[in-house]
């Protein structure tokens, strides 16, 4: 099973991400989270401490490795494009709560065809975790769009967009489901989260056709609270963990 989780900033993709990887741990399966966020949160909504994810840095900033790995460097314009980095999970990967976490960061560019060391190893990782790994591997995608643009999600099973009640939520659903098409992405699934009341489940059913529409997760203060400890919210919110639970029997049965 591979799934990218994305959607505008702001929408709760951290926390359905960390808390669906954590669902599938308790499975006893082997599950990969890649933090593909330049604001990387996926480690504290694991459950890892502040001091921990302090230790880690992202792939796409450790210049070293990347030069050792495509051979470019301020000498060297031209480099490999085809990387080996089958070892870079087990390398650099830390593990948490039965969740291995690999930090992989962006590519720092105005627009969606750089062609550079960092976006060939970036590319190359997730290919890797996608088609090559026996994994369950989820990814927590950057805000917007611009990763699809690049391309570095193909071969993904789904694409979870996670949205809000909100007109610019289901404008990135709808963004989302155009682009992952050109991908050859098999689904594009929503979430909503932040759900209030019956008014707000009536928008989404209005906006979401059925068949995209995996479920709801209530907005709950005990999320927030996890968020101001810097807490896992799987740990704080037994009402939110049970929704995501039955949002992925169905994610689960759609990969059937």
């Amino acid at each position: 099973m591979k799934i990218a989780v994305t959607g505008k900033g702001g929408v709760g993709k951290t926390t359905f991400a960390a808390t669906l990887a954590r669902l599938y741990a308790d499975e006893g399966r082997p599950v990969l989270a890649a933090d593909v966020d330049p604001d990387a949160n996926l480690g504290l909504a694991l459950g890892f401490s502040e001091e921990e994810l302090e230790q880690i840095t992202p792939i796409t900033k450790m210049r070293k490795l990347i030069e050792e790995r495509t051979g470019a460097n301020k000498d060297n314009t031209f480099f490999r494009i085809n990387p080996k980095v089958s070892d870079i999970p087990e390398t650099y990967g830390r593990v948490c709560n039965g969740v291995r976490l690999l930090v992989l960061g962006t590519v720092d560019t105005a627009g969606s065809g750089c062609v550079c060391p960092e976006h060939v190893m970036l590319k190359r990782i997730i290919n890797n975790l996608v088609l090559h790994r026996e994994d369950v591997v989820i990814l927590d995608m950057e805000a917007g769009l611009e990763h699809l643009g690049r391309g570095t999600t193909e071969g993904m099973d789904q694409f979870v967009v996670v949205i809000e009640p909100g007109a610019r939520s289901v404008q990135t659903y709808q963004n989302v489901k155009r682009l992952a098409v050109g991908l050859g992405v098999k689904q594009v699934r929503v979430v909503a989260n932040k759900i209030r009341d019956e008014k707000d489940e009536a928008f989404i059913r209005e906006k979401i056709p059925q068949e995209d529409l995996l479920g709801f997760i209530h907005y709950n203060s005990e999320v927030i609270d996890a968020d101001r400890n810097g807490s896992s919210p799987y740990d704080f919110s037994r009402e939110t963990v049970e929704e995501i639970r039955k949002i992925k029997s169905l994610i689960d049965k759609s990969d059937r």
